[in-house]
């Protein structure tokens, strides 16, 4: 198996996307490619068909690659649940909570877990095509590295250097980064990609031939900036929103330990669907449908929700007659307690939920990671649907006797139909543990319908559809402006090519 590895100067640089292109453009070529990060940290994640749990910017890869998503693309996944601790996911599976400096002394044990992946993946794929994490150059945290220049030593393999333009200062990030490397690790760099360049390229090829001429090191390409380019984000929320003209208004609270908000990117880009992240210091008020999203810390953010009056807007909005969804940790909130007598999340053992439905829910230790088929029923009407579930919550009560879906569970041999969330008797709220609820259009329609703008169904987007339509897109913007003959050759010359070729 050949392997290369796509660096970047800063988090966001487009290691991500770049991957993602890569992977869609060697495939397209019959290549046997595979995605591959050491270690991520988001709270944006993805379930495999076999039940495990890896970062969401993987799975979009794997679709890229076309490919099954499985653990081993991603075998160290931490989930950060406080500003200095963070779940620690081991190819799939929760291991346990650490704070930082405990998870530094464990990495020599992750790098075993890295190692162990990348070698199955050997066996498997031709082409690995790897991500990495931040920026090589951070010297605090070089020691025991495995999600960078520490991961590429161990397999020996050749690393591209990716920098965004569009914040300034690309030649420093560049040259910069580069002098931070130790020698062994600079031969490795066998050339940069500039990333979301707008303007005349000829302003720009000063530049790229004393960058060429001071490192030794070819440019490999400058991709433009991709105006709306729509594909799962790694982490970081996406704001923009795609409305042209708004028929409903749907908000979401941005509460700080929010997870898989990618569940709101088929109403985000909806044309005539005005989401809005709500964010600290302003109102829910004035929406149609509130939105509680799923939490990697339900209780503490249950409390931040609190704290900003929004529980005081959220019934406000209900008495007016505005209607609430709750999905996954969102879904808990709703109920009247949360127990967490295992300190799953915190040392509070009790906190008092909104209290708008009558359920509590008991956090264990046993997360739930599956893919499901459901069917739903709203409004009398029926419809079909796919999604997830991670949570490590059980909810009962008397509220969930009327359920939103009724699930089966793949590849888990139990019974089929199994209730899932609730409808609340007044019909004006809605829950639900399922993740990618609003991938299919059906359900999406469902829910216009059930607030009452009918007409708007008929224009819901098939957000895999779209996310297809997207990576070709990308694919041809790599083939455009990447020189594919280069990077080609240093996948198959590995860190022997030739770094001052510079052709």
């Amino acid at each position: 198996m050949k392997t290369l590895m796509v660096q970047g100067t800063t988090s966001d640089a487009g290691k991500s996307t770049l991957v993602a292109g890569l992977c869609r453009v060697l495939v397209n070529t019959g290549a046997s490619v595979a995605p591959f990060k050491p270690q991520n940290m988001a709270l944006n994640s993805a379930v495999t068909k076999d039940g495990g749990e890896i970062g969401r910017a993987q799975a979009l890869q794997a679709i890229a690659a076309k490919v099954e998503a499985c653990v081993d693309f991603n075998p160290i996944l931490l989930k950060p649940n406080s500003d200095t601790g963070a779940q620690v996911i081991v190819h799939g599976r929760a291991l346990s909570n650490m704070e930082a400096g405990k998870y530094h002394d464990y990495k020599k044990v992750a790098m075993q877990a890295v190692l162990e992946s990348h070698q199955r993946l050997a066996n498997d794929y031709n082409i690995l095509l790897v991500e990495g994490a931040g920026s090589p150059a951070e010297i605090n945290l070089r020691a025991h590295d495995i999600a960078n220049m520490g991961y590429a030593e161990k397999v020996d393999c050749p690393v591209i250097l990716v920098a965004d333009i569009d914040r300034g200062g690309v030649f420093a990030h560049l040259v910069g980064t580069l002098a931070l490397l130790a020698e062994s690790e600079q031969a490795r760099v066998k050339g940069f990609i500039i990333n979301r360049f707008r303007g005349d390229i000829k302003l720009l090829e000063p530049g790229l031939d004393w960058l060429e001429q001071r490192t030794g090191k070819p440019v490999l390409g400058v991709l433009p900036y991709l105006h709306d380019l729509a594909l799962d984000a790694e982490d970081a929320v996406a704001l923009d929103n795609k409305v042209t003209e708004a028929k409903v208004k749907i908000f979401v609270p941005l509460l700080p330990h929010m997870s898989n908000h990618t569940d709101f990117d088929p109403l985000r880009l909806q044309e005539n669907i005005d989401l809005q992240y709500i964010k600290i210091g302003q109102s829910l008020q004035g929406a149609d449908l509130i939105i509680l999203p799923g939490s990697k810390n339900v209780t503490s953010d249950l409390t931040f929700l609190k704290q900003q009056g929004w529980q005081q807007e959220i019934e406000q909005h209900l008495r007016y007659g505005g209607k609430l969804m709750g999905i996954c940790g969102g879904y808990q909130m709703l109920g009247q307690f949360i127990f967490d007598p295992e300190h799953i999340e915190s040392h509070v053992e009790e906190v008092t939920g909104l209290g708008l439905l009558d359920f509590t829910t008991r956090l264990t230790g046993e997360k739930t990671l599956t893919q499901v088929n459901a069917t739903m029923t709203l409004n009398d009407e029926t419809c079909s649907l796919k999604g997830y579930e991670i949570h490590c919550g059980v909810s009962t009560g008397a509220a969930l006797t009327n359920p939103l879906l009724h699930i089966q569970r793949d590849g888990v041999a139990i019974k089929q139909n199994i209730p899932d969330g609730c409808i609340s008797d007044d019909k004006q709220i809605i829950a639900t543990y399922l993740h990618g609820f609003f991938d299919c259009p059906e359900p999406t329609q469902a829910v216009l319908k059930w607030l009452g703008v009918k007409e708007l169904a008929h224009t819901v987007i098939d957000i895999n559809q779209h996310r297809e339509s997207q990576l070709e897109r990308l694919a041809s913007v790599c083939q455009q402006h990447l020189d594919m003959d280069k990077i080609q050759d240093i996948i198959t010359q590995g860190v022997d090519t030739p770094s001052d070729k510079l052709g």
